[in-house]
């Protein structure tokens, strides 16, 4: 198990985890990115309050990734099972 020492809106974090160390930073400097963005956009003052809505943003991310994602596995089993379809039509031939 991994431990790294990351900061996130000015506090420091150690976080335990499997993966990798990188990684483990990359998403901790995406959260701060996000809580600055949020501060940046309307200066809440409470740490919790920017961290909520940095939350929300980063879920509303995630959903709409997941919308994109289960809408082209859709058109891609459509899509293959028109193909399918022509085969076997074609093949029957």
């Amino acid at each position: 198990m991994n431990s790294v020492k990351v900061e996130i809106y000015g506090s420091e974090y150690r976080i335990k985890g499997d993966a990798d160390p990188d990684y483990i930073r990359e998403i901790a400097h995406y959260v701060d990115s996000k809580m600055r963005e949020v501060n940046d956009d309307a200066a809440l003052g409470s740490s919790l309050k920017v961290a909520i809505l940095a939350a929300l943003n980063i879920a509303g991310e995630l959903f709409g990734e997941r919308d994109d994602r289960n809408k082209l596995l859709a058109s891609v089993q459509e899509r293959a099972e028109e193909m399918s379809q022509t085969m076997s039509a074609e093949l029957d031939d």
